[in-house]
């Protein structure tokens, strides 16, 4: 669950954003190989918070149909541009969150969420409706930061004084075995938690889960 102020957030820095780079490589080509595993021939995928569509074009073309949504429209108008100039047959970006009525029950085979879960405002009501998208038997697969198992100055202090200043967006708080008991609540099974950091503490886990 998000608001316009979410949105409005990542629409000015949108082209900034575009332009970082990512932090740990490595880290990111392991993620990314080992979702295209888990993604089954002609499967259908959506992403959640897909932001200037780097990892959907990524992954596209492992997937029979993929859907790569965000909140921002800034966001997905980079994205669109990056996908007229590497076309990818199957992937389309759409304006949309998890929310969105358009998104049918069922109609997706795997959901991703990539830095996405410590983004919204209600993770369990989030989870709740990525657990009705996804198909019985299909797969969520997040990677997030969970920052309560962090600095605790970075939650409750730095984060807050950026939040009020503007110059961050809204956050959720909570640790990797809290995510992983919020996930199990919404639905799904649990099938694995890995750490892809290439160095360093890793607190972001990749989880796999599957609706039961």
């Amino acid at each position: 669950m998000t608001t316009a102020s979410d949105a409005r957030f990542w629409d000015r820095i949108s082209r900034k954003y575009a332009q970082d780079t990512i932090a740990d490589q490595a880290g990111y080509e392991r993620t990314l190989a080992c979702t295209r595993e888990r993604l089954p021939p002609e499967s259908r995928v959506l992403e959640l918070g897909c932001g200037t569509g780097s990892t959907a074009l990524r992954l596209a073309d492992a997937a029979g149909t993929y859907l790569a949504t965000d909140l921002s429209p800034g966001m997905i108008a980079i994205a669109q541009e990056k996908l007229s100039a590497t076309p990818a047959p199957g992937l389309a970006f759409q304006v949309a969150t998890a929310e969105a009525e358009a998104l049918q029950p069922g109609a997706f085979d795997v959901v991703l969420g990539f830095n996405y879960l410590h983004m919204v405002r209600d993770v369990p009501a989030t989870l709740r409706r990525i657990c009705a998208l996804t198909a019985p038997g299909g797969l969520f697969i997040s990677k997030t930061p969970c920052l309560g198992d962090m600095n605790p100055l970075l939650s409750r202090v730095a984060l807050p004084l950026m939040r009020a200043v503007g110059k961050a967006p809204h956050v959720s708080v909570f640790g990797r075995d809290a995510l992983c008991d919020l996930i199990g609540a919404a639905g799904f099974e649990i099938l694995a938690v890995e750490s892809h950091a290439s160095r360093g503490k890793d607190h972001r886990p990749y989880i796999v889960a599957r609706r039961r």
